[in-house]
């Protein structure tokens, strides 16, 4: 007669792993945890993380952890904040490639349909995967090498515009200036003009005679 094994007691840490729960960050005050629960519920990761578990087989499911695969997926939303895009970037090879092996799959079963309306409908489905696998590589490329843009600076103005073309307007203002001021003796009047008064003082001079011409006499034969 054979004697069974005793089971090893399991252990509190065994126990508790896959965990389920959701952890939320506990406040001060009522107010303060039910905005950290309205957080927790909005956020980007905890999206995610439901739809992945949704997608998983069954007993794929039950072994995920939640905390860890939320604080996965907080610290994948991190590192592309920061720049680093190495998960992105794996991210899209392997889409590119799960599309172009759904591209051969359909292709397949179009080729062995016999009816027209069956090899028409998997053949549209596989180019539509060749086509979602090709966009897949172009921003994949793009990522890793993104496009040059040139652009040219146009001046548009809607209203009044004023031009300063520093010193040089500044120098031509001064210039005008001091040309004022060498009309006007430094003031604010300007110097008498010696001419214009003469001119104003004789406004019917006499008229005086002309001196006698001196001229050879014309002798005509």
């Amino acid at each position: 007669m054979m004697a069974s094994k005793s089971k090893k007691p399991a252990t509190p840490e065994a126990e508790k792993y896959p965990r389920k729960a959701i952890t939320c960050q506990s406040g001060p005050s009522i107010d303060e945890q039910g905005r950290n629960y309205a957080k927790l519920i909005t956020s980007a990761e905890l999206a995610a993380y439901r739809v992945i578990g949704m997608m998983q087989p069954k007993n794929l499911a039950d072994e995920i952890d939640t905390p860890t695969l939320l604080a996965t997926l907080r610290d994948q939303a991190a590192a592309v904040q920061t720049g680093d895009l190495a998960h992105a970037e794996a991210m899209l090879i392997n889409q590119a490639s799960s599309l172009q092996a759904l591209f051969v799959r359909l292709t397949e079963k179009a080729m062995e349909q016999s009816h027209m309306p069956n090899l028409e409908g998997f053949m549209r489905l596989a180019l539509r995967a060749q086509s979602q696998c090709r966009a897949t590589v172009e921003t994949l490329a793009a990522i890793k090498n993104p496009p040059i843009v040139y652009a040219r600076q146009a001046n548009v103005t809607t209203g009044p515009q004023q031009i300063n073309n520093g010193t040089a307007a500044s120098s031509q203002a001064g210039n005008f200036e001091n040309q004022q001021s060498k009309l006007s003796g430094e003031t604010y009047e300007l110097l008498p003009d010696a001419r214009s008064s003469g001119k104003a003082s004789r406004v019917n001079p006499p008229v005086e005679a002309l001196a006698e011409i001196d001229r050879t006499e014309d002798v005509r034969g």
